[in-house]
């Protein structure tokens, strides 16, 4: 059960400051995309440094949650983030969603956990040579130049979707580069400083964060928020086969990961059918009373 609370307070931190870092976003001009001025901007700003404290609360309480409970306990609750945003950003914004965002949220999420409990990955160590290293780097590099270059040629809702995907693929890379790291550890705390996945954590991290701020600079929660939170877990998972020998249990565990992939590709059509995905990213929510009358209309920050 304490690992159950810790879960639920690490995605709760998780949606609060994704919703924060928006409200701080939205603010600025979109000229500012992919620019330095863009960060410059927002670290000036209390409610975007409000954000990162809460994704960094969020962080703390998921390692705790992984301390005292399984990988396969832990990630699904924490994979609740995503509703969980929505939820905080209407209440922020005294907005509503249309059922396709709700329906393609819960969709994703579901289809995540199911997948990830269905084939609980497991055990595996770093796998000898550089080959496979070096051909992790370069599909992150290429697959994510590839997602921001189409990223820039659109603009709101499309744009937010490409730099978010781009967003949970670094992520994702990141996650494996800190446990090629941390593998280093029985040989010394020297060993993990002089290695180099532990410096090409720290710049990947680096640049998939300021992806992430573009993204929700880009367009609406609804539209960034999806692409980061499906392609994160899904690439650590690539990655942890790939380049550390994980187990994935296969068998009749197949048919459930299987129908979880199916419903997440769902949800991802649900979500891009909603008119909340493909709005600007410059958006105005109306009061409460008018928003009861136009709610099919109306945007999400």
């Amino acid at each position: 059960m304490i690992a159950v609370l810790y879960a639920v307070l690490a995605a709760a931190g998780n949606a609060v400051g994704a919703v924060l870092q928006r409200r701080a976003a939205r603010t600025i001009p979109q000229s500012e995309t992919m620019r330095p001025a863009l960060m410059l901007d927002l670290i000036r700003r209390p409610v975007w440094l409000g954000g990162v404290a809460a994704l960094i609360a969020g962080f703390l309480f998921q390692a705790a949650a992984l301390s005292v409970g399984d990988l396969t306990l832990v990630q699904p609750i924490v994979l609740a983030e995503l509703p969980l945003t929505l939820v905080v950003a209407g209440i922020a914004y005294h907005s509503f969603l249309d059922r396709g965002a709700w329906i393609g949220a819960i969709c994703v999420s579901v289809g995540l956990a199911a997948v990830l409990i269905a084939t609980a990955p497991s055990g595996g160590h770093q796998l000898n040579g550089s080959t496979r290293w070096l051909f992790a780097c370069a599909a992150s590099v290429l697959a994510g130049a590839v997602l921001v270059a189409v990223g820039l040629r659109f603009s709101g809702g499309r744009r937010a979707v490409l730099l978010g995907a781009a967003a949970g693929l670094g992520f994702g890379f990141t996650a494996a580069l800190m446990k090629g790291a941390m593998l280093q550890l029985p040989h010394g705390v020297d060993s993990v400083v002089a290695s180099w996945q532990l410096y090409t954590m720290v710049a990947v991290g680096i640049v998939s964060f300021y992806l992430a701020q573009n993204a929700l600079h880009a367009g609406t929660l609804v539209a960034a928020q999806p692409p980061i939170s499906m392609c994160d877990p899904l690439v650590s998972v690539g990655f942890g086969v790939l380049l550390f020998g994980e187990d994935l249990r296969a068998g009749l565990w197949l048919l459930p990961a299987l129908l979880g992939a199916i419903v997440i590709v769902i949800g991802s059509i649900a979500l891009s059918r909603s008119p909340l995905a493909l709005a600007d990213g410059v958006d105005h929510p109306l009061p409460a009373a008018e928003l009861a009358e136009t709610a099919p209309r109306c945007e999400l920050t």
